[in-house]
């Protein structure tokens, strides 16, 4: 990985901000080459700093931001009104070129519109669109737009499709990945007017392998590598999916611990147990990339720690140096 790659990071932003932002932040730096832009107000990032080792403080900066974006701010109001604020500061240090990612675990909406506000989009790019990695029976698919474009032209969705595919070959190292249409069935007349009309043009969108319509009910057993929809759908399936695998966990301990037969043989599969579960945590990946923009832009979870944290710097690190930002432009 180079060392010249700088990403800023929204210290204040998430339920967590920003001991776990800061402690995420602080335990990655020290295994890696990157230079981080901690954002937030100077005095408390300081206080935070200091309660942990750092082996190299000259991959660390703080740049101060007196305001927070909080979740219950309107986007664009928070977005024009707070222009001191740790989001719109760490926006602008990518838009100057300061920094080449920018990270946060802030207001999704606020992101997102200040995102395409001050950062911009990518040339030929329609709409931006949030992607994020579901794990399945053969891996993970992605799922794209997922939060970002609820109400969506069919003209989006080819170019959801051909970012998701670029997403998949250069960090997930997949070749020529399948792209699957989330629809209520896998005929091509099925859907409403967005998807009908969207099949035909992914049909005939170049540099993708479009194997028409996927079920949601496929989606899970593998039956596409990138899922593309509007964000309605997509915010429907991620969440349906984040509440089942935690329910879904929860039963399996309850029956588990049942009896003692059932203790035993729960000791002996922890192991399998544990790497399912690590499977379905949001932690190991971290964040979801906000791709079409002319920098990279990365939401982390409202709830995230610092391991999730380090993970989506991951993601950050492994973006900047594969440079796919300029090949989805491309």
């Amino acid at each position: 990985m180079p060392n010249n790659i700088t990403i800023a990071v929204d210290a204040m932003g998430g339920d967590n901000a920003p001991g776990e932002i800061i402690q995420g932040a602080l335990a990655s730096i020290n295994q890696t080459d990157y230079h981080l832009l901690l954002v937030g107000r100077e005095k408390e990032l300081k206080e935070e700093i200091n309660k942990h080792k750092i082996l190299d403080g000259r991959k660390v900066e703080i740049v101060n931001a007196d305001t927070i974006i909080g979740n219950a701010d309107h986007p664009v109001q928070a977005i024009r009104a707070k222009r001191d604020s740790s989001m719109v500061v760490g926006l602008n240090l990518l838009k100057s070129g300061e920094a080449q990612a920018f990270l946060s675990a802030g207001n999704t909406g606020a992101l997102l519109t200040g995102a395409t506000l001050v950062v911009g989009r990518a040339r030929g790019i329609e709409r931006p669109a949030l992607g994020t990695l579901l794990p399945n029976a053969k891996g993970f698919g992605f799922l794209i737009d997922s939060g970002a474009n609820v109400d969506a032209k069919p003209s989006y969705l080819p170019q959801f499709a051909r970012m998701g595919s670029l997403y998949m070959e250069h960090i997930m190292n997949m070749a020529n990945p399948r792209v699957g249409l989330l629809n209520i069935g896998a005929e091509p007349e099925k859907g409403n007017a967005l998807t009908r009309e969207a099949y035909g043009l992914l049909v005939a969108q170049k540099g993708i392998n479009f194997i028409g319509n996927v079920e949601p009910r496929d989606v899970p057993l593998g039956a596409a590598d990138v899922i593309v929809c509007d964000a309605f759908a997509g915010n429907v399936i991620l969440k349906y999916t984040e509440g089942f695998a935690t329910a879904m966990m929860g039963m399996i301990k309850e029956e588990l611990m049942a009896t003692t037969m059932s203790k035993i043989g729960a000791t002996l599969a922890k192991g399998a147990f544990n790497s399912l579960k690590k499977r379905f945590d949001y932690r190991e990946v971290g964040g979801a990339p906000l791709l079409g923009l002319k920098g990279l832009v990365v939401k982390a979870h409202g709830a995230s720690d610092a391991r999730a944290i380090q993970s989506a710097l991951k993601i950050c690190e492994e973006f900047c140096a594969k440079d796919v930002v300029s090949k989805m432009a491309e």
